[in-house]
């Protein structure tokens, strides 16, 4: 791919990003079908951190950020910047300062495939950080890489414009034009498990609420006093 900045992608609607995001990554990842999520090793530096907003994308070279610096003109109020690399890299390819500039410009968060650093300082600032890893080691600025095209983190393509939500829970990608369907899913899923929550609280074993034990019989789980199981 030809190095490209593509500037004005369209966006999700930023409102509708707001109310899918207070639903949470892991019930709205099961209100879609499982779908979206980044994996695990996108973890946020700091606990308690929710974010919702939409993507500006950053591909960049291993232990070059010249495109991070690039895509903080691209963004606008409520965006989150999503940066990987052409391959895998731990470097601390964002820090700080970056932070301060994305501040500015009213970007929510940064999810990186990469490393951060200044950690303790972003921490201090507020501002919200889902990273691979934490390192000190720093970069250079010489190699072109893309701004705004898709690019792919823990095998989920992820377009400019796209839903991006992020909590302690990890990072999930919601395609835009289903943002406004992720909401209702959602909240059919929260109604769902409010009825459950609620038949747990009166002591009903969610073995006969969800009505499991037709599924142990099936699988040929059988029931066996400690004695006699002993003597097998």
């Amino acid at each position: 791919m030809r190095p490209v900045v593509v500037v004005n992608p369209p966006r999700a609607n930023l409102s509708t990003v707001d109310k899918l995001a207070e639903y949470g990554v892991a019930t709205v990842h099961e209100a879609l079908g499982r779908t979206g999520f980044l994996g695990p090793e996108l973890r946020p530096i700091q606990p308690e951190a929710r974010i919702g907003g939409t993507a500006v994308t950053a591909l960049c070279w291993p232990g070059d950020n010249l495109m991070i610096h690039v895509a903080v003109e691209q963004c606008r109020p409520g965006d989150v910047l999503v940066v990987t690399t052409t391959s895998p890299s731990t470097d601390g390819m964002f820090g700080e300062l970056l932070a301060t500039a994305l501040r500015l410009r009213g970007v929510r968060g940064l999810i990186i495939d990469a490393g951060v650093r200044d950690t303790a300082d972003l921490r201090g600032m507020g501002f919200p950080v889902w990273s691979r890893a934490v390192s000190a080691q720093g970069t250079v600025k010489a190699t072109a890489g893309s701004v705004n095209v898709p690019v792919v983190i823990g095998g989920q393509r992820i377009r400019p414009g796209d839903a991006i939500l992020a909590d302690d829970d990890g990072v999930l990608v919601v395609p835009r034009e289903d943002v406004s369907r992720a909401v209702t899913a959602a909240q059919a899923r929260t109604e769902k498990e409010e009825k459950s929550r609620a038949a747990y609280k009166t002591g009903q074993l969610s073995l006969d609420y969800n009505k499991l034990r037709p599924t142990l019989e099936s699988l040929g789980v059988k029931y066996v006093d400690y004695a006699e199981w002993s003597r097998e």
